[in-house]
């Protein structure tokens, strides 16, 4: 219930939808009680029922009060008076008028109310796909290393469908079922309190039976959401690595996969399918068993003449109760798919209640640019148990270049994934400007610092907008003076569409050297005082390096810069080097005071030079 509750918060102010939806829907509900409770009267007449001295007490206008029997007594004055002017033909001709009339007003109002459900389908679906679609963006780097990406695609697509298909459609349900039930069994309790207390006593049966049912389905549920993230994340490693498994020939192994894990969601969803579908033939021979128990009981007492029910009474009440078993029916459905629906949803509010580690402080402190230095102070970190940095100590001073190198793995990546907040330390401190950066607004200490990383990430789209991203009203003389600076006008010019040429998923259409040189671009136009580069040239052929190389050298002039770097032929101008070793600085110095020393940087540089 509390899951299904914060699901219907993001229809909040509900002030905008409920008055409106709940007048729709109770006059449609009244409208389509009015059809079946002028049944009695027309068979009263058809069948004479109707006692001489009531004819004459319904001759008389009733004196008006805000009763039952007041517009009961109006609607049998009106009749009465049709019947004596036009005959039992034209009492039925009256009758089926006004039946016709109730059934226009009656679906006129179903329709307004279900419009209103749309819009607060629309409006609890898009705020929950906006609530995780920003908490994915608010949370650390690492979470992303931790979760299948396949999953959380899934979450955000398939659970957040699943819960429109089930819990927002089941609003309809959930007040206009209960809402027709009370207001019919209103009529019956006012038709025949000893028979409606009878089939009050036989429902509560079916519930039971229905609920130990639907009971079992959230199990299920949970089970087949988790089993279709998992396929949507073997597709995307599928999609993603074609090249790779074509290259191996592993479509066989990938196949398998795939077909395992299918079948799982399957034998998931067939068992689901046996307990969903059982709820609604249950509900339908209950309903009907109760049916067929009032009318031996009821039936007997009116043969009896035990009932203040007439003939025409007991038939009208029959016919009416009988409404009440659609839906009935259609509450029962509805419990058993709301379970795959709160199941959805509680995977959703898993990633949205997930704690961001990188936080913003309350009232951070203002950046008015870079001056100064950034500083390491006994900086460690560690992923969960596993410590990576062990008090790392330097400090990059404006306008200067520091290097990092070392073997693969020894923390290179991560200590330069700390200078922007994508981590914090676990440990010490780092320090822009004699504050630490954790005092400063996380968008504003990125604003600083430009990223160009080995793996170029560009979108589907312009080469323009690849350029431009995230700088607003970026103009197209200065796209073009970035893309001059990162060795790029020239090829861009060269493409079909030149600066407007879509550059496909991850820029697939270019090269490995063409996407590395709009990755600088992008660095370039956004100008900032802070660079870092993360072997942004490791997997480039030595054409391409020489290109993109040239275009970072006149990106790194007069700007203050950290670089990671496989090849140390590249970085031999640093300032200073650190030398990295399992995830402490081993080694620092220039490139010329290193090599004059036996030590890592020295064996590196000799591998490399063979």
């Amino acid at each position: 219930m509390k899951t299904y509750l914060r699901i219907l918060s993001y229809a909040r102010p509900f002030g905008r939808f409920v008055p409106t939806y709940i007048f729709y829907t109770l006059f449609s509900i009244i409208f389509g009680l009015i059809n079946f409770t002028l049944l009695k009267p027309l068979f009263d007449v058809i069948f004479e029922q109707v006692e001489p001295a009531t004819l004459e007490q319904y001759r008389t206008l009733p004196p008006f009060s805000f009763s039952v029997e007041y517009f009961t007594g109006l609607f049998n004055h009106f009749f009465l008076t049709v019947q004596d002017d036009y005959g039992k033909m034209g009492t039925l001709v009256f009758v089926c008028i006004i039946i016709v009339i109730s059934v226009f007003l009656s679906n006129l109002f179903t329709y307004l109310s279900g419009v209103v459900l749309a819009k607060v389908r629309a409006t609890v679906i898009k705020g929950m796909r906006m609530d995780i679609f920003n908490k994915v963006g608010t949370l650390h780097i690492g979470y992303f290393s931790n979760e299948r990406k396949g999953d959380l695609m899934s979450k955000m697509t398939n659970d957040v469908q699943e819960v429109e298909n089930t819990i927002v459609q089941s609003l309809r349900v959930v007040f206009r079922e209960p809402a027709t039930i009370i207001l019919y069994f209103s009529v019956l309790f006012f038709m025949s309190v000893k028979l409606t207390l009878f089939t009050i006593l036989i429902i509560p049966i079916s519930g039971a039976i229905i609920g130990g049912i639907t009971r079992r389905l959230k199990k299920r549920a949970v089970q087949s959401q988790q089993s279709l993230g998992r396929i949507a994340n073997i597709l995307d490693e599928t999609l993603g690595g074609m090249r790779v498994i074509k290259a191996f020939n592993a479509e066989r192994f990938i196949a398998e996969k795939f077909d395992e894990e299918t079948d799982y969601y399957s034998h998931v969803n067939v068992s689901m399918a046996r307990k969903n579908e059982l709820a609604s033939p249950i509900s339908q021979f209950l309903g009907v068993s109760v049916v067929a128990g009032i009318l031996v009981y009821g039936g007997s007492l009116v043969l009896s003449g035990e009932s203040d029910l007439g003939a025409s009474d007991f038939i009208t009440y029959i016919i009416i109760f009988t409404q009440v078993l659609n839906p009935a029916k259609e509450i029962s459905r509805a419990v058993s798919s709301i379970q795959r629906g709160i199941a959805s949803a509680e995977r959703i509010f898993e990633v949205i209640n997930t704690k961001t580690q990188i936080e913003a402080p309350t009232n951070p402190k203002p950046i008015s640019g870079f001056h100064e230095a950034i500083e390491f102070d006994q900086v460690s970190f560690g992923y969960e148990d596993k410590l990576v940095l062990r008090n790392v100590n330097f400090k990059l001073e404006r306008g200067k270049t520091i290097a990092l190198v070392g073997p693969s793995g020894g923390g290179k990546s991560t200590l330069a994934d700390l200078v922007p907040r994508f981590y914090d330390p676990t440990s010490g401190s780092i320090r822009l400007d004699g504050t630490d950066i954790r005092d400063f607004s996380p968008s504003d200490l990125r604003s600083l610092m430009g990223i160009v990383t080995q793996e170029s990430i560009l979108f589907n789209d312009t080469v323009f907008n690849n350029i431009a991203f995230g700088i607003e009203n970026a103009t197209e003389e200065q796209v073009i003076e970035a893309a001059k600076i990162a060795n790029a006008h020239g090829f861009i010019s060269q493409l079909e569409n030149g600066y407007q040429t879509s550059i496909g998923e991850r820029g697939s259409k270019l090269s490995g050297g063409q996407r590395q040189r709009l990755s600088i671009a992008r660095a370039v136009l956004k100008n900032p005082p802070i660079l870092i580069l993360d072997e942004a040239t490791s997997a480039l052929d030595s054409e391409s390096e020489l290109l993109v190389q040239e275009a970072l050298t006149k990106l790194m002039n007069n700007r203050t810069t950290l670089v990671i770097a496989h090849r140390l032929s590249t970085i031999q101008h640093a300032d200073e080097i650190l030398v990295i070793e399992q995830g402490q600085i081993v080694q620092r110095g220039s490139h010329s005071d290193l090599m004059a020393v036996d030590g890592l940087y020295q064996k590196l540089s000799s591998i490399q030079s063979v």
